[in-house]
């Protein structure tokens, strides 16, 4: 498939998926299953096929303007042979004089070419399928809000679990239990599910784990080393999510440690009186770095590995953990209703991670902020 950078108006839509996975499809629909269903997008007017299992729910709960059975497009078809599933459908786009197709980059490749074979010219659109996604409406950042709240309310949670705990040969111990990484992402996640959020994978990373940012976390959680907290739940009613991160100390954290976390608090203070609709993203990004590197915390490959700040200062937030627009390294301009989120971080081998996450709205002046929670390094 080739690309299509401009997202014409004159190509009908089209996605194969399932919205329980697929953050575009159901930000079209708003219509949730777990089942593959099609969605087509011709002049304006929007069109399901779905199984039978769906199409009653569908016909009450889908916000588009027909849905259709695989029954019922068999049924218009008979006496004639059987249809195959791409066939019923490049019956149905033939209908709708749907010949130029635009399709998400994740579009299966099986489809595109039997589409391809029956005459379907077929281009698919990078990044974002519906750019309308990027800029959030009151309402979705509302919801936004709303799933930051309960995620600070886990975090803090967390966070007041570790401060109750004591010190014994380096370890943190509970009513004589050792304290793990997977205890705390237990309680985070029962507190979350408990208010309506899932949080499938998180982070509670100890120690020279947290030089890793995508590490997980696991075994005993230790004194005096910081902990990195990322949770970026979603909720099961809305759909969106929230992304936040902490980084604490329980007992004393080492003179490098108190640099690096003031070093990323003020990054974070850059960012958000730097941040403002036409701002270009990677100028964000690029004065951050320049700020580290003048506290001296260098970033390249030190002892066969990364250190420093070698991740984007941020990304979109909103039906998907990550999505445009993306402030890092790569020009991207900043409109106002984009929601995105404020991470800068510092890994090095001799004293952990340290990573903070705040989210932001972006104004026309500057953003307001939708993260609440306390940022403090020792508990």
């Amino acid at each position: 498939m080739s690309p299509n950078t401009r997202h014409p108006n004159n190509r009908s839509k089209l996605i194969i998926a399932t919205s329980e996975e697929d953050a575009d499809l159901y930000y079209a629909t708003r219509f949730l299953a777990p089942d593959s269903f099609l969605f087509v997008q011709v002049r304006g007017k929007k069109y399901l096929i779905l199984n039978e299992l769906e199409i009653d729910r569908a016909r009450k709960e889908a916000r588009v303007d027909k849905c259709f059975s695989l029954t019922q497009l068999r049924a218009e078809h008979l006496p004639k042979k059987p249809l195959t599933y791409i066939e019923l459908v490049a019956a149905f786009l033939k209908k709708q004089r749907a010949k130029n197709l635009l399709v998400p980059e994740n579009f299966p490749i099986k489809y595109a070419d039997s589409l391809r074979q029956r005459g379907f010219k077929i281009e698919y659109a990078p990044g974002l399928f519906f750019e309308s996604r990027a800029v959030k409406t009151p309402a979705e950042i509302k919801a936004i809000a709303k799933a930051i709240r309960h995620t600070e309310a886990a975090v803090r949670l967390a966070i007041d679990t570790i401060r109750k705990t004591t010190i014994r040969k380096g370890r943190l111990y509970l009513r004589g239990k050792c304290l793990t990484s997977e205890a705390i992402k237990k309680l985070i996640r029962m507190k979350l599910m408990e208010d309506g959020y899932l949080a499938n994978r998180l982070i509670v990373a100890c120690g020279i784990q947290g030089i890793d940012p995508h590490c997980e976390g696991y075994g005993p959680l230790r004194a005096h080393q910081p902990i990195v907290m990322d949770v970026f739940p979603q909720s099961i009613k809305s759909r969106y999510h929230a992304d936040l991160t902490r980084t604490i100390v329980r007992g004393k954290a080492s003179p490098k440690i108190k640099k690096m976390y003031a070093a990323v608090k003020e990054a974070q203070g850059i960012a958000f009186r730097m941040i403002r609709a036409g701002m270009d993203g990677s100028k964000i990004h690029g004065a951050i770095q320049r700020r580290f590197l003048e506290l001296g915390f260098a970033t390249g490959m030190q002892q066969g590995r990364m250190q420093g700040f070698f991740h984007g200062t941020g990304h979109g937030l909103g039906l998907a953990v990550h999505e445009s627009p993306r402030i890092g390294s790569v020009k991207q301009i900043l409109r106002t209703g984009n929601v995105v989120t404020v991470e800068p971080g510092l890994y090095y081998k001799d004293a952990g991670g340290v990573r903070l996450e705040d989210v932001v709205v972006v104004t026309q002046k500057g953003c307001r902020h939708l993260t609440h929670l306390a940022k403090f390094l020792e508990v």
